[in-house]
């Protein structure tokens, strides 16, 4: 049964090699600029709750973005800070920038979603484009998804932006997201294969073809699924709707956290849909990882060992070429960045038996 698991392991890390090194060597990035078939009308929506520090950075660079056809629609979400006083003065120098003041949340609502369906309700656009406030944009971002999307006839583009870490407990946490996706999922296959068998987003850039999405609402169909991103590509998938997700560069990207307790907050969201929405394959995950060198040592012996360690290493400076992050930094803080991993997975067990998570004021694990 030892042996069993150590040649699981073994090949386990050898499929997650490859499965980075392919991701890294397939450049999943949005194109360069090339010319558009057409010059959609892009309503871009943004649903922000207390996010005064970064929704007038955003703002400002929407507002000078090299593509004319644009309206701006902002969600206020019963923020308590100056999010609205912000809005409210880009909707006074900028006619292209609109607010929406929240209304008191449905029940069986959780928040973003509530404010991502009010926002594609009020949009005129023919494109969809949500982005999160924390989300910072260069000028040609919106021309190249447009490209993008009317090349490869895509109803959904979600793209994970450059993850900007400036913290010790940004470091050892932020890039664990990267870690699972880009040595877990082929990312060059999610546009080929529409099964939904191999299935990820990211609600941080979520571009979708406005007719369809509305006759589909999907925000709606997932209004208390606290990971609607990933259902909502798992259902665009599964109707074979052209669906793809780009890793982000220089033009998009983002601090998604400001801190190690807050970010480990956010994973706990979502950590379980990373695999499968088990628990099971989870902790399993978990565990494998953490005693795979000593079962290997005490089993075959240090040169297996060895072996094993070059390849998890070769994992990580692929997952940091991919996603732009510092390869020496994530190399140096490999061990603490999976204990906070273990943590995660142990707050997300916790947290899931309670029923209680705060994120933002409100309980996003609670029955709804």
């Amino acid at each position: 049964m030892t042996m069993f698991l150590c040649v699981f392991i073994i090949s386990l890390v050898i499929v997650r090699l490859l499965i980075a090194s392919m991701n890294y060597f397939s450049f999943a990035y949005l194109p360069k600029v090339a010319s558009l078939a057409t010059t959609p009308h892009v309503s871009i929506l943004i649903p922000a709750r207390n996010e005064e520090e970064n929704i007038g950075a955003l703002l400002a660079q929407l507002t000078a973005l090299d593509y004319c056809a644009l309206e701006i629609i902002v969600y206020n979400d019963h923020s308590t800070d100056r999010t609205e006083d912000i809005v409210n003065h880009w909707t006074a120098i900028n006619s292209a920038v609109k607010i929406i003041n929240g209304h008191t949340l449905p029940q069986g609502w959780l928040g973003k979603n509530y404010a991502c369906h009010r926002l594609a309700q009020e949009a005129t656009g023919t494109v969809l484009l949500f982005l999160d406030a924390d989300v910072r944009v260069g000028k040609d971002l919106i021309k190249r998804s447009i490209v993008h999307l009317q090349k490869n006839e895509l109803h959904l583009l979600s793209i994970f932006p450059k993850q900007i870490v400036t913290s010790i407990g940004e470091k050892v946490s932020v890039p664990l997201l990267n870690w699972i996706l880009l040595s877990l999922l082929p990312l060059f296959l999610i546009q080929k294969l529409k099964s939904g068998v191999f299935s990820a987003a990211n609600g941080q850039f979520m571009m979708f073809n406005a007719a369809k999405y509305k006759a589909i609402w999907p925000h709606e169909k997932y209004k208390s699924n606290g990971v609607e991103d990933m259902a909502i590509m798992r259902l665009f998938q599964k109707e074979k709707l052209g669906s793809d997700i780009l890793l982000g560069d220089d033009d998009i990207s983002c601090r998604m956290y400001d801190g190690l307790d807050t970010a480990i907050d956010g994973f706990t969201k979502s950590i379980f849909q990373f695999f499968g929405n088990s628990k099971f394959v989870t902790i399993s995950f978990g565990i494998i990882t953490t005693i795979a060198p000593f079962l290997i040592y005490s089993k075959l012996g240090i040169r297996w060992m060895a072996a094993y360690l070059i390849g998890m290493v070769s994992v990580r400076i692929f997952v940091s070429l991919a996603s732009r992050q510092s390869v020496i930094q994530n190399l140096l803080l490999a061990i603490p960045q999976h204990l906070v991993f273990l943590v995660i997975i142990t707050k997300g067990l916790i947290t899931n038996k309670q029923k209680k998570l705060l994120w933002k004021g409100r309980n996003i694990l609670q029955d709804l």
